[in-house]
């Protein structure tokens, strides 16, 4: 499918953009002998995870020799866990099931190319007490916790979470408080790990009472998949206590639309009645989203369950990844396709993590043609180029602005 974003091309994708965005449920799958009380613990869904070879084979008997000897090496880089809830989301009879893909290992996951790093973010770098994480001037990041409720096969911090790797992480919260505490400059702090969500509501609440209790401090963010991987852990008792935290705000991580089913929906919007703002942030990922028509189905599903796309990233280069990273040039074509061609709510920030610790950085297509002190050239959604004037002072030094009838003659 082409991706330079013409209507032409688009418009014959409405159908499918449209079964994309319907909403179902996950469903019981093999576990329709489990009692509905147990089916909704969230509790039951992390004690009965896919851990082992045995639970694949049973569960998905079409699995892949790629997919066979990742599962087998899989603990010795990072651990295979899915949910219950989670795993009923992949299509046993498709290999190349864009939920699969993120969660089943596979043998190439061994392969490392040579641009490819253990902390491609530069995350221990810039850490000035183990599991605090200051790269930017007035945000940290807090890391809480090795574990996850599932893991993504291409986790950037896959050196630290889940302890296969022995990484041996372990938060001190003690030291990463009192830093934040003298570091006058850090108005934002975000709780990522591992996932904060994991923590009972009592150990949560308590580190968000030690965080607020913080004048300098003005907001905190939690980075969170468990609305995707274990909605049941979203209860109205857990959004209860966070909305006491206000301004609190929530990053999700969904990579595609399957992954926003009824129970997800529901869950999300239990967050948004609490007045939690949520934000999501996707990977770009080969053979999952990197298509025009799955990432807007995305974006506009995300909407529907008032959470506003935030972030599109470059898959970062953690080693083991180049089988599930897409190209720049996929990403960009992507946000040419959606600006313009659809609500500006609906379009994310394309970035890459700059390699070694720079930071996130903006990647955008090139709307802006030329400029110089006279005039910027600007090309807009549809391939249309117009001129605007420049001045110093914001006071009209040309003519207003025209569409340039002939841009080749730019």
């Amino acid at each position: 499918m082409s991706m330079n974003g013409s209507p032409s091309d688009t418009d014959g994708c409405a159908g499918t953009v449209d079964r994309l965005k319907e909403f179902r449920s996950a469903g019981r799958g093999a576990w329709g002998e489990v009692s509905p009380a147990q089916w909704e613990d969230w509790r039951w869904q992390l004690k009965n995870r896919i851990t082992s070879i045995a639970q694949l084979e049973k569960l998905l008997p079409g699995m892949t020799a790629e997919e066979r000897g990742g599962v087998l090496l899989a603990n010795t880089k990072l651990a295979l866990a899915i949910t219950p809830y989670f795993f009923n989301l992949i299509d046993p009879a498709d290999e190349n099931c864009p939920i699969r893909r993120q969660m089943i290992p596979r043998l190439e996951e061994t392969h490392t190319a040579p641009w490819e790093m253990s902390d491609p973010c530069g995350e221990d770098e810039h850490s000035p007490v183990p599991g605090l994480v200051h790269r930017y001037p007035d945000r940290v990041l807090f890391l809480v916790t090795d574990r996850c409720a599932a893991y993504c096969r291409y986790c950037t911090r896959s050196r630290l979470v889940s302890n296969a790797a022995g990484y041996d992480f372990h938060a001190d919260f003690g030291r990463q408080l009192d830093y934040i505490r003298k570091t006058p400059s850090i108005r934002d702090v975000l709780l990522s790990g591992g996932d904060p969500l994991l923590f009972s509501d009592h150990k949560l609440e308590s580190l968000l009472v030690q965080l607020r209790a913080i004048p300098h401090v003005e907001f905190v963010r939690i980075g969170t998949r468990i609305p995707l991987f274990l909605p049941q852990r979203i209860t109205p008792e857990l959004c209860a206590m966070l909305r006491r935290f206000h301004p609190l705000f929530i990053s999700i991580h969904c990579n595609h639309p399957r992954e926003l089913t009824t129970e997800v929906r529901d869950a999300l919007g239990r967050l948004a009645d609490a007045g939690i703002p949520l934000g999501n942030q996707a990977v770009l990922l080969k053979d999952v989203n990197n298509d025009l028509t799955v990432m807007k189905a995305l974006m506009h599903k995300l909407l529907m369950c008032r959470v506003r796309p935030y972030y599109i990233y470059q898959c970062d280069l953690i080693a083991g990844s180049a089988h599930l990273r897409a190209s720049v040039r996929e990403g960009l074509e992507i946000m040419q396709g959606l600006r313009g061609h659809t609500t500006g709510y609906a379009v994310p920030q394309f970035v890459i993590d700059a390699p070694g610790g720079g930071g996130k950085v903006p990647i955008n297509p090139d709307y802006v043609l030329s400029r110089n002190s006279d005039r910027v050239i600007l090309r807009n959604f549809e391939g249309k180029v117009f001129e605007y004037p420049e001045s110093a002072e914001g006071l009209p030094t040309q003519p207003p602005p025209v569409r340039i009838e002939h841009p080749e003659l730019v």
